[in-house]
């Protein structure tokens, strides 16, 4: 069983991405930021690895998503506004036990600063494989977009995926890089 948690700022899309990726209403979306308090784990089933990739190990595995709280407010430097201390805790556990991680980046905010920290150590500390999302591309600039990939890139030294939950753009880019990262999360046990 591979486990994906779904990281970022408060309201960033992390719920929107986890109910687009089971197909059904499991996470409460609302656009008021905290609106997940804690953690929801969902069995994602099985991901079929698109036939132009190779897997040695199969052609399928377990999947569970985890959403999270958001671990930051989006504009202020500071824990999100529904985590005690314990909770913030809690939820860092969870992450660090997940075998891939998508960091969702908010292309209408940009790369918030404890999200770059954080993932720098979930990267070094931990060796995670974490896929960088910018989500709601479809509420800014093509050029906005351009932009905060080059400074993700230089900042978190990974190329980012463009993506909107609306009309479904880099949507099945990230089902393939989950699928490659899964690879590589299976071998790494």
């Amino acid at each position: 069983m591979i486990k994906v948690a779904i990281i970022g700022a408060e309201n960033v899309g992390k719920s929107t991405l986890m109910n687009a990726l089971l197909g059904s209403k499991v996470s409460e979306v609302e656009d008021i930021p905290g609106t997940t308090k804690g953690i929801i784990k969902r069995r994602f089933g099985k991901l079929k690895i698109p036939k132009g990739m190779k897997n040695p190990f199969g052609g399928a595995d377990e999947f569970v998503l985890i959403d999270t709280a958001g671990l930051f407010d989006p504009k202020l430097e500071l824990r999100g506004k529904v985590l005690s201390e314990e909770k913030f805790k809690e939820l860092i556990n969870e992450i660090v036990s997940a075998d891939i991680i998508i960091h969702m980046v908010d292309a209408t905010v940009g790369l918030h600063r404890g999200m770059e920290k954080l993932h720098h150590m979930l990267k070094m500390r931990y060796d995670k494989p974490i896929i960088v999302v910018i989500n709601k591309i479809d509420l800014v600039p093509r050029e906005r977009v351009e932009e905060l990939k080059k400074i993700i890139k230089k900042r978190l030294e990974q190329e980012p995926l463009a993506l909107s939950l609306v009309t479904y753009e880099g949507f099945n880019e990230l089902l393939e890089r989950i699928a490659h990262m899964a690879m590589y999360a299976v071998k790494n046990r």
